[in-house]
């Protein structure tokens, strides 16, 4: 276990020495920690922050908090969840190294169901928020398929190295529906079956232009 863990900081310490080394072009860096607490067999409190930086850290583009409460349909699967998510943005305005600062409140309705195909655990999740931005509404569904895939054993257990794939499809229900789409791939190490950390690479498409984006994920999913 001491090797696989040294293998893994080590691995982690070279992504963040290549990310580090980019802050100069336009490649940013999100970290973010993700919480999912079991409140009993049915009900569950997701939590979350997120870090969203321009380059790899202290060049803020956003800073997002999303908490909600969730429901079991069935046993540990098929959850529906209420939240309320709080997004402060500060992009760059074109042609300029000035910022704009803006607020955005969302109130989100979602979906997860989870699959087992061998060793490939699969989940699909659809999102459908209302968005409360400065003078503007909107509405946007997303739907996102993630796969994780164990790598030295069969299941995600302790001490488990696995690699992390996923897209996400963003949708408007107004003019210009196509938002953006997220393409990731990453590879992560479970210290038990409540933590993980994951370190990866996330491909932004937007209409007119794309973005790269690394991240570095922390999961945790104790129980209360």
């Amino acid at each position: 276990m001491k090797n696989k863990v040294i293998s893994f900081c080590f691995l982690m310490l070279l992504f963040v020495t290549a990310n580090s080394n980019a802050q100069k072009s336009d490649v940013g860096n999100w970290f973010a920690y993700l919480g999912n607490q079991k409140i009993n067999d049915r009900w569950n409190w997701h939590n979350e922050v997120q870090y969203r930086n321009f380059n790899f850290a202290g060049d803020l583009e956003q800073l997002m908090v999303r908490t909600g409460l969730g429901y079991n349909l069935s046993e540990n699967n098929n959850n529906v969840l209420l939240g309320y998510a709080y997004i402060h943005s500060e992009p760059y305005i074109a042609g300029t190294d000035e910022k704009i600062r803006t607020d955005e409140h969302r109130i989100f309705q979602q979906f997860i169901t989870k699959q087992q195909f061998g060793r490939v655990s699969i989940s699909h999740r659809y999102r459908f928020e209302q968005r409360f931005l400065q003078d503007n509404f909107k509405i946007r569904f997303r739907y996102s398929l993630a796969l994780n895939i164990p790598i030295n054993k069969k299941v995600m257990e302790k001490n488990a190295v696995y690699a992390s794939l996923s897209n996400e499809v963003f949708i408007n229900t107004k003019q210009n529906h196509y938002d953006r789409d997220r393409v990731y791939g990453g590879i992560g190490y479970c210290f038990n079956k409540y933590v993980k950390v994951e370190a990866g690479v996330m491909s932004q498409l937007l209409p007119a232009t794309s973005r790269t984006q690394f991240q570095i994920m922390i999961f945790n999913n104790l129980p209360f």
